[in-house]
């Protein structure tokens, strides 16, 4: 229960609990009957502890005793089964335990199913089911929302309800496992956070290493590159002169002493012409034989 629905709770019991100091027997019953059907009031923990309300347990009105404690955290389902045994509700009465009642099945389950609200409390229709949610959602007893198509309500909040005499003992045990629950919970995500934080360390690792070979790989190229266009592609560079014994095929190209004779046409064979005569004449030879 939050603050403010907790300090509004307390006002609307307020005077009530004024009036029962001064009031005993048949006059605390009445007092009781009339804080059961009083608009607003849903707790009734402070009311039941007083000594004069205590003391109709013992005489003649132990019945509105029994009817205080029904409504401080007892179901309409209870009513039901000792009806006889205990006075006759009135339609607010009778109202508000249903309500009072939802708010204990909420307490249970997260998800409620019209076919077992229906069953606990007595209502005849789906509509008048859903007609007394939506009430219980404007006094603010609980949140939620209602699925017709699924045919339940679905628990967002509840209200708080007084707490039956012995069961504080299952209520702090219930705490107590919730609170285990949670502390593994928390311990499992600490333990997933730090293994993803070294995977994620270990994959930067291996990020980065793979960037410095890479790196490492284009320099490599880079400067076979350099070396390569330093000592030229064809025949000038040192390399390639050796393998064709010191000579480059320019050289070769340009020498025409070593032409084999040619057949001039009539059977006769040719000899190329000779160089040592017209020096002009040799040039023009070994351009032409080059072109």
């Amino acid at each position: 229960m939050s603050t403010e629905l907790a300090s509004n709770a307390t006002a609307k019991l307020e005077p009530f609990l004024l009036m029962s100091k001064s009031a005993k027997g048949a006059a605390a019953a009445k007092l009781v009957e009339n804080a059961t059907s009083a608009p607003g009031v849903f707790v009734f923990a402070e009311l039941l502890e007083l000594p004069n309300i205590q003391e109709l347990a013992k005489g003649d009105h132990a019945q509105y005793f029994t009817l205080l404690q029904l409504f401080s955290y007892g179901t309409y389902e209870g009513y039901l089964k000792s009806k006889d045994s205990l006075p006759a509700l009135n339609a607010s009465q009778i109202t508000k335990l249903k309500h009072l009642s939802l708010v204990s099945l909420a307490m249970d389950r997260r998800v409620l199913p019209y076919a077992r609200l229906m069953q606990s409390l007595q209502m005849p229709t789906v509509r008048e089911l859903e007609d007394l949610i939506i009430d219980a959602i404007y006094l603010d007893l609980l949140r939620g929302k209602l699925d017709q198509k699924k045919q339940q309500f679905e628990v967002e909040y509840t209200l708080g309800r007084d707490l039956e005499p012995g069961k504080l003992e299952s209520l702090l045990s219930a705490l107590q496992d919730w609170a285990k629950t949670t502390a593994s919970v928390l311990t499992t995500l600490d333990d997933k956070l730090s293994t993803l934080a070294s995977e994620k360390e270990v994959a930067k690792s291996h990020l980065n290493e793979h960037e410095l070979q890479y790196a490492a790989n284009l320099k490599d190229v880079a400067d076979k590159l350099k070396d390569s266009a330093r000592h030229g592609r064809f025949g000038g560079g040192p390399s390639t002169r050796a393998m064709m014994g010191g000579r480059s095929a320019y050289d070769d190209a340009m020498d025409i002493d070593d032409f084999p004779p040619r057949d001039d046409g009539k059977g006769r064979s040719r000899k190329p012409p000779s160089t040592q005569g017209d020096a002009t004449k040799g040039l023009r030879l070994k351009r032409n034989r080059f072109l």
